[in-house]
């Protein structure tokens, strides 16, 4: 029997504390080896559905010795009359829609972006203290559809990154303009917030936003099925609203159709790794340099539509790769000490890795995918499938953690991956199966370790059906869970 040191623990080798150190720690758990099945809804005599216990009590299947708890959810906000948080009347289980949560430097305050169609906002999370509070929202103008009904309004708040200068920035991603807006005081009270909407950043439909480990650089992508990776890199890295230069990915060897899907008949068998070029979409000027203005504001995700915004239509002008919905990303250092931009392409059921080459461009390689990664090598095999991968996550050693977009189906919930890659190389040796949901409904989203304690992470639980309270009469509702792995019990393996 092999046995298997537990190098994340604080009981054991202590965690690097840079957020961007070298990965290549070791499986530190048992992994499972099922999904969970989805917790069964009960209805009563008037027909009014309410939520399992799992829901409230344990919705997570977690390997032994790994701690869970909540902090806090839309119901127990909603019942206090001193907490505030966003929800949009009349939509149902989106209408609040907690997702990519960022934790303060201190890891005492958590931001939640709120998905919803129209009104969208932000709140803190105080975790001491127990206490939520909406810093601003939309007015909810967004649901007309003009371009002028979206000015004081914000749709579709996705990713939330808190940033080296201590501000926040929130995307928008299937509803909006496409933009990206910067909170400048997010410690401030809620009277005194200050935003704007940095126009230096492309128009597409965000999700991933991720700094260099220098922070000159922040890289992004847009979530689309046609969708390609961007960097933007500062000419002033303490102000990211004046005009800088933009990039796109393209890999060379990609002879497909950038404005088609992934998977259209023009790109079947088109290859998306190995070598790449950084094209540019704007000078250092923050001057286009393509004939389609990238910083464009619009309403339509179609290209051919004049009312659509711009980030999306130059990279197709440039003909840049596109990737199968590309989402959450993370960026990382490799052995050899390059910097790694990990990202997560859903409809394509991949993980890749792009190594940063410098001038000479970059190296696209697939980190994990479904099918061709192992799952829990060394270890019982698991029936699970890593089904639309959309969040990651990383801890302090820089391993990283694969988030499902949402169940797997009707009888069992989504999972959360450990991409094993303990020669640090930017492939996976092994997906392990780490953990899954029960509560209906719901999506795992926001996965982020705690920056101060780093046996700590903390998980989002999006649109549970219990959101919708005109079916359900009880339940949590979007949610925040936080685990610890300080008691999990080392695994022990052939």
């Amino acid at each position: 029997m092999k046995k298997f040191t537990v190098k994340l623990l604080a009981s054991g080798v202590a965690l690097a504390v840079s957020p961007l150190a070298f990965s290549g720690t070791d499986i530190f758990f048992t992994p499972l080896t099922e999904s969970a099945p989805v917790a069964t809804v009960v209805a009563d005599e008037d027909d009014k559905k309410t939520s399992s216990d799992a829901e409230i009590n344990q919705p997570w299947v977690t390997p032994a010795g790994i701690s869970q708890s909540n902090l806090t959810s839309m119901s127990e906000i909603e019942a206090d009359i001193a907490q505030s948080v966003v929800r949009v009347a009349g939509v149902g289980s989106v209408a609040s829609m907690w997702d990519m949560i960022a934790f303060d430097p201190t890891g005492k305050f958590l931001f939640i972006p709120h998905e919803t169609p129209m009104g969208a906002g932000l709140s803190r999370y105080d975790i001491e203290n127990d206490k939520a509070e909406v810093l601003f929202q939309g007015n909810g103008l967004g649901v007309r559809g003009t371009t002028s009904d979206w000015s004081a309004d914000w749709g579709a708040f996705d990713p939330a990154t808190f940033t080296p200068n201590n501000t926040v920035l929130l995307g928008e991603e299937w509803s909006g303009q496409g933009r990206i807006i910067e909170v400048l005081n997010p410690m401030a009270s809620a009277a005194e917030i200050e935003k704007r909407e940095l126009n230096s950043i492309p128009n597409v439909s965000h999700e991933g936003l991720r700094f260099s480990a220098d922070g000159s650089t922040l890289y992004f992508v847009d979530e689309w099925n046609s969708g390609a990776l961007y960097k933007i890199v500062f000419s002033d890295p303490a102000d990211y609203s004046k005009a800088s230069e933009v990039f796109v990915l393209k890999v060379m060897k990609f002879e497909g159709d950038s404005s088609a899907n992934w998977n259209a008949e023009i790109n079947e068998g088109q290859t998306r790794t190995g070598f790449a070029k950084w094209k540019k979409l704007a000078n250092k000027h923050g001057i286009a340099t393509t004939e389609i203005d990238p910083f464009k504001n619009g309403i339509s995700k179609d290209c051919d539509n004049p009312d659509t915004f711009g980030g999306r239509c130059a990279a197709d002008e440039v003909n840049a790769t596109p990737f199968g919905r590309p989402e959450d990303m993370e960026v990382g250092k490799l052995a050899n000490g390059n910097e790694v931009v990990y990202f997560a392409a859903t409809s394509e059921r991949t993980v890749y890795s792009v190594e940063e080459l410098g001038a000479k461009g970059a190296m696209v390689r697939v980190f994990a995918s479904d099918t061709g990664t192992p799952k829990n090598a060394g270890f019982p095999a698991t029936t699970g499938v890593m089904n639309s991968p959309d969040n990651l996550a990383q801890d302090a050693n820089g391993n990283i953690f694969i988030i499902e977009d949402a169940p797997n189906g009707s009888e069992v919930g989504g999972d959360i991956w450990f991409a094993r890659d303990t020669d640090n190389d930017g492939v996976a040796e092994s997906i392990d199966h780490f953990m899954s949901i029960k509560a209906d409904g719901s999506e795992a989203t926001g996965m982020i370790f705690n920056p101060t304690k780093p046996s700590q992470f903390v998980v989002s639980v999006q649109h549970p059906d219990s959101t919708d309270i005109s079916v359900y009469e009880d339940g949590f509702g979007d949610a925040l869970w936080v685990f610890d792995l300080s008691g999990v019990v080392a695994p022990t393996a052939e």
